[in-house]
């Protein structure tokens, strides 16, 4: 059918609705109405048409997967393995020369894993390659026929309330479809892998599900999906095709992923750190350090820029930031507009390969109306060597009080105060200096390192 034809029945099907339900209450009372003849009851049927020709088409391409004991370790026949056995899963055709995504968890440290085909095959998998940071896996099968290849669809053009069709292999009941809509885009901060950009959906995602496709009603694969909220229903998330397609890609060329490295600590604004900078809440992330000799400072981001667009593209949080980085290819150049002293500057960064995920700092950001609460001392040899240090300059904060201010904001006897309000201090009597500028009531920018990890805390001086 049509995708056209297939909207404009979608479109209509509450309103059809509204009218069989009456219609069928008319019914029961006797007047003889056939079922048949109700109103809309052939448009819903097409429409149920459309859905369940697209479960069969769907169906072949998604495989239920059982990662194989290490050697040496016992291994189960397969008539002893349990339905829902511990790290079972799902995954999905993508080639058909026998290359299956699943989720990383899903396969964990198994070099082998069975895969039973939709016409009760079971071959024998090998782990092509894995990227925990999206919790991606590739493997490749051999079979003596081309297997049934799922399409990738854009991911991009995914929006809230797009009908949507999950499959796989939830307790081990084999190509499970379910049927709901697309809730959410965009979601981050969940926890489950570095680089998050989930589709969330409310159609039905189970324990084993892991590793299956989420479909398009056009029978393209828009989500991987990977994870439920165990105490919530109809909560689940789906990794993008478009996300999973450069990560397919890179696994097959190299067997791993390799992605761009900027060298910068990040932190969150709050809004009192956005009023600090100049900037308005949610508008880019704060650069709370920049690692010597990486790209950042070569390019000259300084501590104190708020990084606000890669290449043109908004950045609203530190996942976005890392994410879009890390999509950039070692040796690549990015354009990064940054805002600094409340001036916008634009820089050319040509990004190295990364070592490591871009710190962001985690602050407690309760607010309490106190003094300060802090005792400081010039940083010594034997400090710096006590809490871990590699500076040689700095105040170091000694004690703070219990229920304080600074107590409240996370800072901690060990942490190192570098910069008041912007301005760089090193010793015990610039940072006094620097304190006693301050008015009743107005706001302290710290620049802290910990562990010689940097982040900024606002603190509010009261009497």
């Amino acid at each position: 059918m049509p995708g056209s034809r297939f909207l404009q029945l979608v479109s209509i099907t509450a309103l059809i609705l509204c009218a069989i339900f009456p219609s069928l209450t008319f019914a029961q009372q006797g007047s003889g109405v056939a079922l048949t003849d109700l109103p809309g009851l052939r448009m819903l049927e097409e429409i149920q048409t459309v859905i369940t020709d697209l479960a069969e088409r769907a169906k072949p391409s998604v495989v239920n997967l059982f990662p194989l004991p290490s050697p040496g370790q016992p291994r189960e026949t397969p008539g002893e393995r349990t339905p829902n056995a511990s790290g079972s899963g799902s995954g999905l055709i993508v080639d058909s020369a026998g290359y299956i995504v699943t989720n990383n968890h899903v396969v964990g440290d198994a070099a082998e894993i069975e895969v039973r085909l939709s016409d009760k095959t079971k071959l024998i998998a090998q782990v092509i390659g894995k990227d925990p940071d999206t919790d991606l896996a590739l493997l490749k099968v051999t079979a003596d026929r081309p297997l049934p290849a799922a399409r990738f669809g854009d991911s991009s053009t995914v929006k809230v309330g797009q009908w949507v069709l999950a499959v796989g292999n939830p307790f081990g009941l084999d190509r499970t479809v379910t049927l709901g809509v697309v809730s959410g885009i965009g979601r981050e901060n969940i926890n489950l892998s570095r680089y998050e950009n989930f589709i969330q959906t409310d159609a039905s995602i189970n324990p084993g599900n892991s590793g299956g496709p989420l479909f398009n009603l056009r029978g393209e694969v828009i989500g991987i999906n990977t994870a439920i909220i165990n105490f919530a229903q109809g909560i689940g998330f789906a990794i993008p095709s478009n996300m999973a397609k450069q990560v397919i890609e890179q696994l097959l060329a190299k067997g791993k992923v390799v992605r761009g490295w900027l060298g910068v600590g990040i932190q969150p604004l709050t809004p009192e750190l956005a009023k600090k900078f100049g900037v308005t809440e949610g508008e880019g992330v704060l650069v709370n350090e920049v690692f010597e000799k990486d790209p950042a400072a070569a390019a000259g981001i300084k501590p104190g820029d708020i990084i606000v667009r890669i290449d043109g593209a908004v950045v609203d949080s530190p996942n976005k930031l890392s994410r879009l980085i890390g999509t950039l290819p070692p040796g690549a150049t990015s354009k990064i507009e940054v805002v600094r002293d409340m001036k916008h500057l634009v820089l050319d960064v040509p990004l190295s390969e990364r070592r490591d995920a871009a710190v962001v700092a985690s602050v407690p950001q309760a607010k309490t109306e106190m003094k300060l609460g802090l005792d400081v001392q010039d940083l010594t040899a034997g400090l710096a060597d006590k809490f871990n240090l590699r500076e040689s300059r700095g105040v170091l904060i000694t004690k703070v009080e219990p229920s304080s201010l600074a107590h409240a904001e996370g800072l901690r006897e060990g942490d190192l105060i570098k910069e008041v309000n912007r301005v760089e201090i090193a010793t015990v009597g610039e940072f006094t200096s620097a304190i006693s500028r301050v008015r009743r009531s107005d706001t302290v920018l710290l620049r802290v390192l910990r562990e010689n990890r940097a982040f900024y805390v606002v603190l509010k001086s009261t009497d």
